[in-house]
């Protein structure tokens, strides 16, 4: 399958505070990734990274085959994007949007645009100050799929939007992806909506990539196993990802729930949500093997 982004070695480093990588990606054309950590984890750090928006101290990263240093203004005009804070000065309204928008993009598609304000119930005529944090983030989602991209790259782009709002903006994005010829990635701390629409999730904690796996893979096979203490010594060591003890037992994190439950019959094995998996990953701890 054809991948639309690849990175290689990434590594970006602040000031001895925080560093990203080495990161090494792939992501495949036509597929939902979810991009999965706690705050200051270094998800932004990597969408910027991919947008050029920050400098990498090293590493490569190609989309749609091409290198970002040197092809930026070609690729930026297949990519639509909704980051965490808008953009766009306060004084503006969805027309003036319009009309800087059809100037900077090729593909600019005016009458796309103003479909989505009208679906999205939003004025054409009101000034983003003027604006919830939901309209915003609605009239930028908008813009992001007017000029008809082939990859977006969404930095939580359902916040502020109620339930049912929400909804409607996950539609939209599995239609665009019905082709399989677009791609989304979408980092998000509403990881119920991933495990609504994502295909795969990338999860990054303390600037490394912990994991990359099929959502399905995630929900299907993993699990948490409960136990007591006394019989937390039973638990073979290599079955356990990481465990978090309570006060009355242990949760451990395993990766084959069925074997597990086949195993060590006299334990409970919960479903886990991406929630729990980000919890027990980054609260846990892990078991010495030697």
């Amino acid at each position: 399958m054809e991948n639309i982004i690849e990175i290689k070695n990434l590594k970006k480093k602040y000031d001895d505070k925080f560093e990203l990588g080495e990161i090494d990606i792939k992501i495949p054309k036509g597929v939902i990734v979810g991009l999965i950590g706690e705050n200051g984890a270094g998800k932004t750090t990597l969408i910027k990274s991919m947008l050029n928006i920050i400098k990498i101290d090293s590493g490569e990263i190609r989309i749609f085959g091409k290198d970002y240093k040197k092809e930026e203004i070609a690729i930026k005009e297949d990519i639509g994007v909704v980051l965490d804070n808008m953009f766009f000065p306060e004084l503006l309204n969805a027309k003036d949007i319009n009309n800087s928008m059809k100037d900077i993009y090729k593909n600019w598609d005016s009458k796309l645009y103003f479909s989505y304000l009208k679906e999205f119930n939003l004025p054409d005529n009101k000034s983003l100050k003027s604006m919830s944090k939901g309209m915003r983030k609605k009239l930028e989602i908008a813009t992001a799929l007017a000029h008809k991209p082939k990859l977006l790259i969404l930095d939580e782009p359902t916040s502020g939007l109620d339930p049912v709002v929400r909804n409607e903006v996950l539609d939209i994005f599995l239609k665009f992806i019905e082709d399989e010829e677009h791609s989304i990635i979408l980092s998000t701390h509403i990881t119920s909506d991933l495990e609504h629409i994502a295909d795969e999730i990338i999860f990054i904690d303390k600037g490394k990539k912990v994991l990359q796996k099929s959502r399905d893979e995630i929900i299907d096979n993993y699990g948490i196993l409960k136990c007591d203490i006394d019989y937390f010594s039973n638990i073979d060591k290599k079955d356990i990802i990481v465990y978090k003890k309570t006060k009355y037992a242990y949760e451990i994190l395993v990766s084959n729930k069925e074997q597990a439950s086949r195993k060590y019959n006299g334990c409970v094995i919960d479903r886990i949500t991406l929630e729990d998996l980000m919890v027990l990953v980054i609260k846990g701890e892990k078991v010495c093997l030697d």
